[in-house]
């Protein structure tokens, strides 16, 4: 630093950055530096794209006192309102810089395992890509072939009773004849499926087998990129969008084999069931839609439309449809999967994971996208163990019986704890404490709103259909007064929660629980357990119901030994389809 800088300069440019905390990290040349002391002195300053920037007095900070529950007095406002404009400058100088894409990684990086603490499995053998045993010959139906589980519907294609390409043109009748009520497809990949599945049986004739998935019809959720095809986003805004490179999801499924026949429907923006071309439907009930955001996902496969689809989940995008439309839906645990090549809502919250009819559907699908990709910094590689011959018998599963009301949904989920018990599971009580859980809603709210600053900004979000309060557009442009202490102090809460059931998960296996019972749904993705979303009965509307399961970290496998044990006892006591 320059002699001419006066010491009283100095402090001026101190008291005017001390609050961001940046001026011990940062060395500034000598014009950078009388840049900021004429900050601090005072003088005019320009907003972005050289606008001026807004007065802020006294009677301003009064006012946003409200939303951020600070109370100050008089002659603190006084001296806020000289000092403000500097941050409000800095967020202006942001606002004028390069462009932040949606695909942009934020500079910190979530990992849900804690210092020092590794995976401990309750499942550590097992291959997720040895199904079970197949003894049924190919049905002579085609509704009967649609509901077949991945090992079924594997075992004729490897055997050669079922060819790819007549399971492939069976799925897309399907999809043609039940999407106008349903309303579940954006885009019909007829043409490329085909294609797809000529090769894979040219591939299987010959003796050359990728895998369970090989000649698998599926689909994907619209928010997963296809070079050169539409992914809209489900929203109005983006529903012209043609990516130009594919989700690491999607390569790693065609290397498996499977053959990707739609683009599936998701609420726009990946929030509830609604998209720019109406309201996804439950295929059990269609007057109610499917839930969402994994709209499309769940009802194509609770429908017999695709041998299994790819969802996403923020916070309940795959439990909440699967719960609704009656498919097994598991959330992996966060890392888990990669993500690039997806649209990003939440980067410390996204997760992707399978939507299947049968539990032991889920672990090849699971293991096919499993593992790190250098486009997600977040994205680790940890093995995934499944063992399909291994029971439940033994496993500590905590619940709390205030849980599970007294009505028609609790009964259904208090049958999934009594299949449990009479499998040999250890069933505890547990009882979480009164923490403010909903509070870790402010780090989605806070991520979403900056993933689709350009929306609110531009105005564009006026363009989306659902408008109402509780809808995207109101919730980015309210979430904009979100504090950022408060920000990092429910930072700080998720590390809190993340330490709690560290402690809770050394005794037990697992927690079985109602879907969204208490704070779970938001405070376990906060976390990121994995979970397992099982249907176990219909009610009386129709409609099915089901439990959610949530397991240790990395620890997929022993949700898939609970799921199938519930899957066993309560839903495959009868045929349970839609559809015809």
């Amino acid at each position: 630093m320059k002699q001419h800088f006066a010491r009283r300069q100095f402090f001026a440019f101190m008291a005017a950055v001390s609050a961001s905390g940046i001026a011990s990290r940062m060395a500034f040349g000598d014009d950078e530096l009388k840049g900021l002391v004429d900050i601090a002195a005072g003088e005019p300053l320009d907003g972005a794209n050289g606008r001026p920037l807004p007065k802020i007095t006294a009677a301003t900070i009064a006012q946003a006192e409200k939303l951020t529950g600070m109370t100050f007095t008089p002659k603190e406002r006084s001296m806020m309102a000289k000092t403000i404009k500097d941050q409000v400058r800095w967020i202006h100088q942001r606002m004028a810089g390069p462009e932040l894409p949606n695909d942009l990684f934020p500079a910190l990086t979530f990992n849900p395992l804690l210092p020092g603490h590794a995976p401990h499995l309750s499942t550590a053998q097992g291959d997720p890509n040895e199904l079970p045993k197949v003894v049924r010959r190919l049905p002579a139906e085609d509704s009967e072939i649609a509901y077949a589980s991945i090992a079924e519907l594997s075992h004729w294609l490897r055997t050669r009773e079922l060819t790819s390409v007549r399971l492939t043109r069976l799925y897309l009748d399907r999809l043609k004849k039940h999407d106008p009520e349903l309303k579940c497809v954006i885009t019909l990949m007829e043409d490329e499926a085909l294609i797809q599945a000529r090769s894979a049986d040219q591939e299987m004739d010959a003796g050359q087998w990728r895998g369970p998935l090989h000649g698998i019809p599926w689909g994907a959720k619209d928010l997963f990129d296809t070079a050169g095809i539409k992914t809209t986003w489900g929203a109005e805004t983006h529903k012209d969008r043609i990516p130009k490179t594919t989700a690491v999801v999607i390569e790693r499924l065609n290397e498996a084999g499977a053959i990707l026949v739609a683009k599936l429907s998701l609420g726009a923006l990946a929030y509830n069931d609604t998209w720019f071309g109406g309201r996804t439907n439950n295929p059990w009930n269609t007057e109610e839609g499917s839930s969402g955001s994994s709209a499309g996902s769940a009802a194509a496969t609770a429908a017999g439309l695709v041998g299994f689809t790819l969802g996403t989940e923020t916070c309940g995008s795959i439990v909440s449809p699967s719960l609704r439309c009656g498919t097994v839906g598991l959330r992996p645990t966060f890392g888990r999967v990669p993500r690039d090549g997806a649209m990003a809502l939440c980067w410390s919250l996204d997760k992707v994971g399978p939507i299947v009819r049968h539990v032991d559907d889920a672990a090849p699908v699971l293991a096919a996208i499993n593992g790190a990709s250098p486009g997600d910094p977040a994205s680790v590689s940890q093995p995934l163990h499944v063992d399909t011959a291994s029971t439940a018998q033994g496993l500590r599963v905590a619940y709390d019986p205030k849980w599970f009301s007294d009505d028609e949904t609790g009964r259904i989920e208090l049958q999934a704890v009594e299949a449990l018990r009479k499998s040999g599971v250890r069933l505890q009580e547990i009882k979480l404490p009164a923490w403010p859980w909903d509070s870790l809603f402010l780090i989605l709210l806070a991520e979403a709103t900056a993933a689709f600053e350009s929306l609110t900004r531009s105005n564009e979000d006026d363009k989306l259909a659902w408008q109402e309060p509780e809808a995207w557009p109101n919730t980015f442009r309210q979430s904009w007064f979100i504090p950022g202490p408060e920000l990092v102090q429910a930072d700080r809460f998720r590390r809190q929660c993340m330490e709690h059931f560290a402690e809770v998960f050394s005794n037990i296996d697992a927690i079985i629980a109602p879907s969204f019972a208490e704070g779970l749904i938001i405070s376990m993705n906060c976390t990121g357990h994995p979970s397992l979303t099982v249907p176990v009965g219909l009610k009386e509307s129709g409609s099915p119901h089901g439990v959610t399961m949530i397991g240790r970290l990395f620890d997929e496998g022993t949700l898939l030994r609970l799921g199938r044990e519930i899957e066993r006892s309560c839903w495959l006591t009868k045929p349970r389809r839609p559809l015809a």
